[in-house]
């Protein structure tokens, strides 16, 4: 098998979903990025922007910049943690009203693009996918 066009065709594929999710979330002033963070933020609680960072596989510099942007936009809040480095991270009332209506928006995309896959076959991409780089 030819690995080269294997990864070439999922990078191609990641490109386009990313794109496509970023057009979608135009309507709420927000990028994918930044609706990783909303995400996990929603599911796990307020966290560390070191846990962030070490959860999504980001480099540090980078969420940094991301988290000051969203918390400018009103998005997410950033306070001191136990010591002077360490910043806990925690959605906005704002943000945690509004997550419900995004995510919703978010997974119909995601359906739209799931559509034409079966169950059995959803379940094989993700148990392909977890099993990827181990």
């Amino acid at each position: 098998m030819d690995t080269s066009h294997l990864f070439h065709t999922l990078n191609q594929k990641v490109r386009m979903l990313s794109k496509e999710l970023n057009e979608k979330l135009q309507e709420y002033n927000l990028y994918s990025s930044q609706w990783t963070i909303l995400y996990t933020l929603d599911k796990r609680g307020p966290m560390t922007q070191t846990d962030i960072w070490n959860y999504l596989k980001v480099e540090a510099p980078t969420v940094t910049r991301t988290l000051a942007r969203m918390e400018s936009s009103g998005w997410v809040t950033r306070k001191p943690g136990k010591d002077k480095r360490e910043r806990i991270v925690q959605l906005t009332l704002e943000a945690e009203q509004k997550v419900s209506i995004i995510k919703q928006s978010v997974e119909n995309f995601e359906q739209d693009h799931l559509a034409h896959l079966s169950e059995q076959e959803r379940q094989q991409l993700l148990h392909l996918l977890q099993k990827l780089g181990k």
